[in-house]
């Protein structure tokens, strides 16, 4: 599986939508009504327990959630320095 398939299917669960056309450029926070705060803190947890990265506070704001290409990049530098 990729990542950018396990990401999808982490915002499956969590949005309870259809992600399979998901791609890096799908918009998520403002273009999504169901990917709220409490998405976003989902999606933190999810991505902690999944890909073994630690999401600093530092690090949170609304680009990093634009879009799933942004999630995907941030996701990929963590591991690079995990």
């Amino acid at each position: 599986m990729t990542r950018l398939e396990q990401l999808n299917t982490i915002l499956t669960d969590l949005l309870k939508l259809d992600t399979s056309e998901f791609n890096e450029s799908t918009e998520l926070l403002g273009a999504l009504p169901e990917f709220d705060s409490m998405a976003v803190v989902g999606l933190i947890t999810a991505l902690e327990e999944t890909f073994g990265i630690a999401v600093n506070d530092d690090d949170l704001d609304a680009e990093l959630f634009a879009t799933v290409g942004t999630v995907m990049t941030y996701i990929n530098n963590a591991e690079a320095f995990a």
